[in-house]
């Protein structure tokens, strides 16, 4: 058998180190691949607080949550106050990193760090103080917070922008996935807000945290522990004892689109950009797998697709042409995207869409479907070729509660996919008669 970075192995099935999973008595529940090829661990605390849960008022709360988390620490028994080049500083001198970040349907934490048990302690216990105790700085924040606005309104003026913050209203209407954060939306969030934010929804009880490294199961608990105790503490001041960890309350799926809508936005661009979509699946729709490998033959596998063979290997219309869909908690988009000249911008989507309905209506062929599983399952190994990318995986199958032997089966039930499957799968999900087309820069304002 061949060692694969990370101490991983690999087999004709590409068999893995295994997940243990647990939950602790805070109510934190725990995936572990113990992986000693490297004396380090990458560990990932995730939440239900990502920007989905933000008030439509204040869009971008959550990210400035997560923005604040390196900004500072308050002072904490006999731990002073540290500023944010005071973190910075020891960081650097434990050899660790430490970040957080928010996206549509989660708020993270991730800490990398060498396994030595005198360094990893220290890592864990300035992880911990940056989760728990924020020092929230009005300054820092309006400093902050005038850079972030300056950058979007800069991001403003370019036709992708335009384009992206354009489709994704009209794909997702009034839902969470559809919210901007704008200079408005900023300029409603103050420390006040962002502080109830993580009273709110950053609980021990509901981390869920995934743990890639040279750790055992003891130590790898010991480790949650020591990340989660200050805010386990805050917690129970906060809270009558023996409550129930805080349930948050479910949002509304992502409606599906009645009908087509076309939107041409005149903007004065060398090019215009086409995206054509609709609302997709979530992650864990069981067609998640025959979804992706139909994405693949259609746009999302580079120059073999049959986007890319219509639109600019046949016709010149676009350099590059592509599909993708966004699976989330909830249904996230599928578009196609691309760029061209404006006067070729009709014909480009008339291409475009003729290729999505004929795939939709007829799947793919014998030959495109052996293509696209040689190419998923012979990548399969570069996925989960590092504990880093392994931890994503790990963090994926916690996130969607997927089988602990997810990753373990993944290329044989991809194998085990018909053209047939494939066709039905994308049938279900795309509705090529109800998509939003949009064109940006098609003409001058």
């Amino acid at each position: 058998m061949l060692a694969l970075t990370g101490g991983l192995l690999a087999s004709p099935a590409w068999a893995l180190l295994p997940i243990q999973h647990w939950t602790q008595p805070s109510g934190a529940k725990v995936w572990l691949v113990d992986s000693p090829g490297i004396p380090m661990v990458d560990v990932q605390v995730a939440f239900d607080a990502g920007s989905r849960r933000d008030p439509a008022e204040q869009a971008g709360l959550a990210s400035a949550v997560a923005l604040m988390a390196s900004k500072g620490v308050s002072a904490s028994g006999n731990a002073p106050a540290q500023d944010e080049n005071a973190l910075g500083e020891a960081w650097a001198d434990l050899g660790a990193s430490f970040g957080a970040g928010a996206d549509d349907d989660g708020f993270s934490y991730s800490l990398r760090s060498l396994t030595d048990p005198a360094l990893l302690t220290r890592a864990a216990q300035l992880a911990a103080r940056q989760i728990a105790e924020p020092s929230w700085q009005e300054d820092i924040w309006l400093r902050e917070r005038a850079r972030w606005s300056a950058a979007i309104k800069e991001s403003d003026t370019q036709p992708g922008t335009v384009a992206a913050k354009a489709f994704s209203a009209a794909v997702y209407g009034g839902h969470p996935y559809g919210q901007q954060s704008s200079a408005a939306t900023l300029e409603r969030i103050d420390v006040s807000a962002m502080q109830s934010f993580h009273r709110r929804l950053i609980n021990a009880c509901s981390a869920r945290v995934s743990i890639v490294g040279a750790l055992d199961r003891e130590q790898a608990d010991q480790l949650v522990q020591q990340l989660l105790a200050p805010l386990q503490a805050r917690d129970a001041a906060s809270r009558p004892a023996g409550s129930a960890c805080p349930q948050q309350p479910a949002l509304p799926e992502v409606p599906a689109l009645a009908e087509a809508r076309n939107l041409d936005i005149p903007f004065a661009s060398a090019q215009a950009h086409v995206l054509i979509g609709q609302p997709g699946i979530t992650r864990r729709n069981p067609d998640f797998l025959a979804v992706m490998v139909g994405n693949h033959i259609l746009g999302g596998g580079g120059f073999t697709s049959r986007l890319m063979e219509q639109v600019r290997e046949k016709r010149g219309l676009s350099y590059s042409v592509s599909s993708s869909f966004a699976p989330g908690l909830h249904a996230g988009a599928f578009v196609i995207g691309l760029q061209t000249r404006s006067d070729q911008a009709p014909e480009a989507i008339k291409v475009s869409q003729q290729v999505l309905a004929d795939f939709v209506a007829r799947g793919p062929t014998e030959a495109e479907l052996r293509e696209a599983k040689d190419n998923l399952i012979g990548g399969f190994a570069l996925r989960i070729d590092s504990n880093r990318k392994l931890l994503a995986n790990v963090a994926n199958i916690a996130w969607n509660d997927l089988p602990l032997d997810y990753l373990e089966h993944w290329t044989k039930r991809v194998e085990a996919l018909t053209a047939d499957e494939v066709r039905a799968a994308m049938a279900r999900m795309l509705q090529p008669e109800r998509m939003v087309t949009l064109s940006v820069g098609a003409r001058k304002p």
